[in-house]
């Protein structure tokens, strides 16, 4: 996972409530188990209506999602994860999560932050001509009209965004301590070692 400090960019003011994973992407699209190509799948029925936001040329490679309230709600698929990080989206900004999405997006390394309607709605304007900034050392979210709005996360999560820690390489940090376990094992359980081929 590539550590997230900051995402700083144009932002798609798509606002709507409620999106749930199968809007997110459609079920059609989760018979692959490659991360690759599931941003041609985001927001399908979406992008199927003319004049849909996703594919305004004004926000062609925008890095940040501002969405309505329980984004992510519905059934518990990954793939809404890798499909927005493959469309080149690195952070969603909601009034409110559904609880297994926002798991899976730490998971996968994209940031959803959680703001107040007020500060939603401040920054859903802002987007229609100017870029936001997530801090996330400072954990705020800016605009260049000076506009400063804080947002809390787990100091865990922090951690592992801003350092890149997935759960494997959270593993990996205690490499030591579990080579030391697994030698202790072995001296006091000298059965339990595998038989050479």
């Amino acid at each position: 996972m590539k550590p997230v400090r900051s995402v700083e960019g144009r932002a798609i003011p798509f606002g709507q409530k409620n999106v749930d994973t199968d809007v997110i992407i459609s079920a059609e699209w989760l018979k692959t188990i490659s991360r690759e190509g599931l941003g041609a799948g985001a927001f399908e029925s979406i992008r199927a209506q003319e004049g849909n936001i996703f594919d305004d040329p004004e926000y062609a490679g925008a890095s940040i999602l501002i969405a309505g309230d329980n984004f992510g709600c519905g059934s518990s698929r990954e793939h809404a994860a890798w499909a927005l990080d493959d469309m080149g989206i690195k952070a969603i900004i909601a009034p409110s999560f559904s609880d297994i999405f926002s798991g899976n997006a730490f998971k996968n390394g994209l940031l959803a932050i959680a703001l107040p309607q007020t500060a939603i709605d401040r920054l859903m304007e802002v987007a229609k001509t100017d870029p936001v900034t997530i801090d996330m050392e400072s954990m705020t979210v800016t605009t260049p009209y000076q506009d400063r709005f804080e947002f809390e996360m787990d100091a865990f999560r922090q951690k592992c965004l801003m350092e890149g820690l997935d759960e494997i390489d959270l593993t990996m940090t205690n490499s030591s301590a579990i080579d030391r376990h697994e030698q202790k094992v072995d001296s006091a359980q000298p059965w339990h070692k595998p038989v050479p081929a």
